[in-house]
Parts: structure tokens; C-alpha cells; sequence
């Protein structure tokens, strides 16, 4: 067997067992709700990660605002991964644990959605922005990793990848936020 069928075979295996998990399915169609009224009410979507999460929330807001398969209009979602002004002032200023939070102070407003990722559910950062997110009366859905971890009580939603393999985390967080852009494409049409 090679390094690829094995990695391959890891990682269908882990989206077998996400895929026929019922509680995950109901919380996806949750997670598609959610979405779907925010984007409806004019309310905006922020995005946070660390490391390839990073990536991940830039790559969800780029399909929000621009599109994923179909021609339609833009809809406001904001990655709070890429201001690297505000990124780099607020954790001089406030320390890495408020990079988060304190945009979602100044951004964030009630009706908005939140979606913090993270592989291991424990990124510090990301459970100061839920409570921020709470506090500013957002709805919050969690994309998250082996067992949910600290972020899945901070969360209205929680999708648990149920991995400990970090990159098949990720890989199966993409195909959930696709997912969630087909959905967006079709709000109307």
C-alpha cells in the first residue's frame, strides 16, 4: 500500500463516518439555516481560524462575496484573518487572545453569524470571539475538530469533524463549507 492509498483511504474513512452520522447531518442543516437567514436579513458573515483555518474562513468569505458556482449577487462575509494592521495593533495592543474579538466588537452587530474553525476546538482566540459574538447577539457556528473541544460550548451549532488527523480535518471542513456555498448560490435562484 503507498503513503497515498493510505492517507486516501484515512480520509474517506473519516468522511464515511461523518457522513452517516445523523446528529451531524441535523446540525448541518442547522448550520444551512442559519446561513441562509443571515444572508436573507442583509446581516454579515465573519469568518476566524488560525493557521490553515486562516485560509479556510479567507476561502469562505471570497465565495460569499464573489461567487462559488453560479452567477449571483455578492453577500457580505468578512474573513478576520486578513487585516494584518488591525491583526498585528490588537495583539500588541490586547495581546493574540483579542485578535478576534475585538473586530467582532467593533464589527459585529445583532443578526450577524460568526463561524470560528478550528481543528482542535481549543484555540483560545476563537472562544474570546464567541463570547464577543455572544455578547453582540450573533449566532455562532462552530466548525470544529475531534471532539469540539472548549469551542463547542461557546457554539449555537457545532459541526465536529470527529478526526484527530489535522489535515483530514481540514479537508473535510472544505467539502462542509462548499456545501454551505452551494447553498448561499441558490438563496435566489
Amino acid at each position: 500500500m503507498t503513503k497515498l492509498t493510505q492517507y486516501m483511504g484515512e480520509l474517506m474513512q473519516a468522511m464515511i463516518t461523518v457522513q452517516g452520522d445523523a446528529d451531524f447531518q441535523t446540525a448541518w442543516q442547522k448550520s444551512i439555516d442559519l446561513i441562509v437567514t443571515t444572508v436573507k436579513n442583509g446581516n454579515t458573515v465573519f469568518i476566524a481560524g488560525n493557521g490553515g483555518s486562516a485560509a479556510d474562513a479567507q476561502h469562505i468569505a471570497a465565495e460569499f462575496v464573489g461567487r462559488f458556482l453560479k452567477e449571483r449577487r455578492s453577500y457580505p462575509a468578512i474573513a478576520l484573518t486578513t487585516d494584518t494592521s488591525a491583526l498585528t495593533a490588537i495583539g500588541n495592543d490586547y495581546g493574540f487572545v483579542r485578535v478576534f474579538s475585538r473586530q467582532l466588537e467593533g464589527l459585529g452587530r445583532e443578526g450577524d453569524l460568526f463561524i470560528p474553525i478550528s481543528t482542535s476546538g481549543n484555540s483560545v482566540n476563537l472562544v474570546h470571539a464567541c463570547a464577543e459574538a455572544r455578547k453582540q447577539k450573533m449566532n455562532i457556528i462552530g466548525l470544529l475538530g475531534r471532539d469540539g473541544g472548549l469551542l463547542k460550548e461557546f457554539v449555537d451549532v457545532s459541526l465536529v469533524v470527529p478526526c484527530n488527523v489535522t489535515s483530514h480535518v481540514q479537508e473535510i471542513h472544505q467539502q462542509i463549507y462548499h456545501s454551505w456555498c452551494l447553498a448561499v448560490d441558490d438563496i435566489h435562484g
